[in-house]
């Protein structure tokens, strides 16, 4: 039974900066790679132990940059057995999500599952720090840690979350599904609160994409999928990593090697769901980096001489286009209503500075043009769809 008799052992790590990596298409199916040359010695753990030892050493690293709260300090852990498994809903690299019923009070939750008997210490570091961002965040626009499950049984952590039958990325997949100007606004406008709540509480999520925006039958959004967040104080430069944020919602700045940034990061990927939601489709599906800002380049304009010169960038010199290409943001989208054209080009601004921050963002033009945003109540009642059940449809449709 694995690790059910042996007795509780430790996890210990080596210090030093998270080597954190998105993939291409989805940072929920990340792997984290270790550093070249670091070390770790990693044995099968008690996951309260792991999570508590990653909480102190984040604690560490954190120095300096913002005080973070304890991981699960003040929680006492449930068993797994408290919970009935209904339906797989979610798959990455290192976890899986389940739908799930608490057979204590009969709630239907959904369970995040991390296996701990063989993960990278890279891994516990983004479980550790996943569990203080969420334990910061209290917002309506933010899903919320319900509590923590252990399983010693199967060397497993589970975190608890409400259940949401929804994601964005699901629904907008589903056949015959178009979503009117005031249900965008609605979603956009519950979106930007939540990460505008995120934003003042210093936490970054580095991962916004349709996925991980999860839907009630109520028309509640909710942020979701913390696993590649950070804690950041704007008023202190702290070297974080480019490699973050799923390739088709990735800022240039990022592909460009970009290791300062801020809150523009965020909003990059907001401006590019907000123009996804009204195209009905993705707006620069890349297939490599260098694809990718291609793309952004062809649409949103490259770089002025002086952004090259005064940015220092990386990869500058490698991505730097051969030619200037004209911004045709307006062009390209003329079909959208108008008052969408100014925050999108806003959003999708080359330069971070210039995209702004979420509170503006909410008091744009295109919130208090009619139709004005419609209630979450008024939506309409799905049925339940998720990007993971459109995947599986998709690879149906293929055999």
């Amino acid at each position: 039974m694995g690790c059910a008799k042996s007795k509780p052992r430790a996890v210990y790590v080596e210090s030093g900066s998270p080597n954190e990596k998105a993939s291409n298409h989805s940072a929920s199916t990340r792997s984290s790679a270790r550093r070249p040359g670091s070390s770790a010695k990693v044995e099968t753990a008690d996951p309260v132990l792991v999570i508590e030892k990653e909480k102190e050493k984040e604690k560490d690293r954190a120095k300096g940059r913002t005080k973070q709260s304890g991981a699960i300090k003040g929680w006492i852990p449930r068993h797994a057995a408290s919970f009935e498994k209904l339906d797989k809903i979610g798959q990455g690299t290192y976890s899986n999500v389940y739908k799930a019923r608490d057979l204590e009070t009969g709630k239907i939750v959904a369970l995040k599952k991390v296996r701990f008997d063989n993960l990278e210490p890279e891994s516990v570091r983004f479980m550790a720090r996943e569990i203080q961002v969420l334990r910061r965040l209290d917002h309506p626009n933010v899903v919320k840690l319900e509590g923590l499950v252990t399983s010693r049984m199967s060397c497993s952590l589970y975190l608890v979350f409400e259940y949401m039958e929804h994601d964005l990325a699901g629904l907008a997949a589903c056949p015959g599904i178009m979503f009117t100007e005031a249900q965008v606004k609605c979603y956009m406008q519950q979106l930007l609160r939540g990460l505008e709540h995120c934003h003042r509480q210093g936490v970054l999520h580095r991962d916004i994409k349709g996925s991980n925006l999860l839907l009630d039958n109520s028309g509640v959004l909710k942020i979701a999928d913390f696993g590649l967040a950070t804690f950041f104080n704007p008023d202190q430069k702290q070297p974080l990593t480019s490699r973050v944020v799923t390739l088709w919602y990735r800022p240039p700045e990022l592909l460009l090697g970009a290791t300062e940034y801020g809150v523009a990061v965020d909003l990059w990927s907001t401006g590019c769901i907000l123009a996804e939601l009204l195209a009905g489709k993705p707006i620069m599906p890349g297939r490599t980096e260098v694809e990718q800002l291609h793309k952004i380049f062809k649409l949103c304009g490259s770089p002025s001489e002086e952004y090259w010169k005064k940015s220092k960038l990386p990869h500058a010199t490698i991505f730097k286009p051969q030619q200037p290409y004209k911004r045709c943001i307006q062009e390209t989208f003329k079909e959208f209503p108008a008052s969408s054209l100014a925050l999108l080009d806003t959003l999708l601004a080359i330069e971070p500075a210039d995209r702004g921050n979420a509170s503006q963002a909410l008091g744009s033009e295109f919130f208090t043009t009619k139709p004005l945003a419609c209630e979450p109540s008024s939506l309409p009642q799905y049925p339940p769809s998720k990007e993971f059940d459109a995947k599986i449809r998709d690879d149906e449709a293929r055999r």
